[in-house]
């Protein structure tokens, strides 16, 4: 079942959702607008015990995230892949401004942005 489904991914995709924020050095306020805009109870709930189930719009933002990631460390070398959402970029899709900041502002159509650009540098 769809549900079961979730049941299964939520736990691993939050902790990974939370490590890739540490990793990026996201502020909570940040994360939390990435995640859909969770308020600050849930939020701090979820990043002190994962085992909950996600909606199916959270687990969909997250998996964005993770195809990011994997997509920036195969195209750059750490630290840049980490450090790259919070670098301003020349792209015109952002402006001048830094991924980050273009998702948190944009959310989920934003990252599936983000992560097809990126898809799209690495097919070359």
């Amino acid at each position: 079942s769809a549900r079961g489904e979730r049941e299964r991914l939520s736990p691993a995709a939050l902790r990974a959702f939370f490590n890739i924020m540490a990793r990026w050095q996201v502020r909570d306020e940040d994360a939390r607008a990435l995640l859909g805009g969770v308020s600050n109870g849930p939020f701090y709930e979820m990043k002190r015990s994962p085992e909950r189930i996600l909606e199916t719009d959270r687990l969909t933002r997250i998996s964005y995230l993770i195809g990011i990631v994997k997509a920036l460390n195969i195209l750059h070398g750490q630290p840049l892949a980490d450090e790259w959402v919070r670098l301003p970029n020349s792209n015109p899709l952002f402006a001048g401004e830094a991924p980050l900041a273009f998702m948190t502002r944009g959310g989920l159509p934003a990252m599936q942005t983000v992560r097809r650009l990126l898809d799209a540098r690495r097919a070359g």
